[in-house]
C-alpha cells in the first residue's frame, strides 16, 4: 500500500482537505444551490409534496418571488430597517465590546486566578443550552417575579412586558444575542493575546510605555487578523441567526408585534409556518449575497492578502 510519502505533493493538501470541502460542498454549496432553484419556482405548501416526489409539472419557473420581495410585500422595509438595527447592534457587542472586554480580563486584571474566573463567567452562555438560556431570560424579565424586571422597575423603568413593548423588546433582543455572542469573541481575542510573547511588552515597559501605549501600539495591531475573523463570523451568525428570537418570541405575530422580525426568521416563518417555500428561499438569496458581499468588503478593509503573505523576518 503506498504511503502518503509517495504522493505528490501537489496532491497530498487536498487528501487533508477533502473532509473540510466534502462539509462546505455538502452543508454550503448544495443548501445555496437548492435556495437558488427553489427562488425561482412557486413551490407552496399546495405542491410541495409533488415537488418532493418529482411529480411532472407539479411547479412553475417565475420571476414573481423577486417581484414580490422587491415591490410587492409591506413588511420588507420594516425588516430590513430591524435587521440593520439588530446586526449593527449585536455586531458592536460581539466584536468590539468584546475586545475592551478580553483586553481588561487578560492584560489589564493582573491577578491570574481572578481573570480566569472572570474568562469562565462570560462562558457560561455559550455552554448553556440555548432552549435553557432563553428561558431563562423569560423569566428574568417577568413581571411577577423576574429579577432584572424588578430592578429596572425600581428605576422607573416598568412596561407592561418587555417581550412586546417597543423598544423595550428590541433592546431585551439585542442585549440577549450580544450576551451570548460576546463570550465567541473573548475566546479569540483571549487566545490571541495570550500568544503575544511577554519580551514585546516588557521591553516596552522598559522605554517607559504605560499601558494605554501598550495596548494601542502592541496588542492591538497584532490582533488585526483575530478581529478579521471575529467580525466576519459574527456579521455572517448574525444575518443568518434567528434561534434566541424563536425561542422567545415563538411566532410571526408575536415577532410582528415586538418588532423582532428580522430576516433570517421572516424567511423562516414564511417557509415552514405559512407553506410559501419558495417566497421563504428568495429571502434567504438575498442574505446569502449580503453575506458574500460583507466579506468582500471586510477582506478589503483588513487587507486580507497583506495578512496572507509569508513573514519577511522567517527563514
Amino acid at each position: 500500500m503506498p504511503s502518503l510519502k509517495n504522493l505528490p505533493r501537489k496532491i497530498l493538501p487536498w487528501i487533508f482537505l477533502a473532509p473540510l470541502l466534502f462539509m462546505i460542498i455538502l452543508f454550503w454549496l448544495v443548501p445555496v444551490g437548492l435556495t437558488v432553484f427553489l427562488s425561482f419556482t412557486n413551490v407552496t405548501y399546495k405542491n410541495f409534496v409533488k415537488f418532493v416526489h418529482g411529480v411532472e409539472g407539479a411547479f412553475n419557473f417565475t420571476l414573481e418571488n423577486f417581484h414580490k420581495l422587491l415591490g410587492g410585500d409591506p413588511y420588507i422595509g420594516e425588516i430590513a430597517k430591524i435587521t440593520l438595527i439588530y446586526v449593527g447592534s449585536v455586531l458592536a457587542i460581539n466584536a468590539f465590546y468584546s475586545l475592551i472586554l478580553s483586553i481588561s480580563i487578560v492584560y489589564l486584571v493582573k491577578n491570574e486566578y481572578l481573570s480566569t474566573f472572570m474568562r469562565v463567567v462570560w462562558l457560561l452562555p455559550r455552554i448553556t443550552p440555548a432552549v435553557v438560556y432563553g428561558f431563562l431570560w423569560i423569566w428574568l424579565i417577568s413581571p411577577d417575579t423576574g429579577p432584572f424586571y424588578q430592578f429596572f422597575a425600581s428605576l422607573g423603568v416598568a412596561p407592561g412586558s418587555w417581550l412586546l413593548e417597543k423598544p423595550y423588546s428590541q433592546i431585551l433582543m439585542i442585549v440577549v444575542n450580544g450576551y451570548v455572542g460576546a463570550s465567541f469573541g473573548m475566546i479569540i481575542y483571549t487566545s490571541a493575546i495570550k500568544s503575544i510573547p511577554e519580551d514585546l511588552i516588557r521591553a516596552a515597559k522598559v522605554d517607559g510605555a504605560s499601558d494605554l501605549q501598550i495596548i494601542r501600539s502592541i496588542i492591538l495591531p497584532l490582533l488585526k487578523w483575530p478581529m478579521l475573523f471575529v467580525i466576519s463570523w459574527q456579521t455572517l451568525s448574525l444575518i443568518a441567526s434567528y434561534e434566541q428570537i424563536l425561542i422567545l418570541w415563538g411566532s410571526y405575530g408575536a415577532t410582528k408585534a415586538a418588532g423582532t422580525t428580522v430576516f433570517a426568521i421572516y424567511a423562516w416563518f414564511k417557509a415552514f409556518e405559512m407553506g410559501e417555500y419558495a417566497y421563504g428561499a428568495t429571502v434567504s438569496l438575498v442574505l446569502v449575497a449580503i453575506g458574500i458581499v460583507l466579506i468582500l468588503l471586510y477582506f478589503k478593509i483588513f487587507g486580507f492578502h497583506k495578512l496572507m503573505q509569508p513573514s519577511k523576518i522567517e527563514v
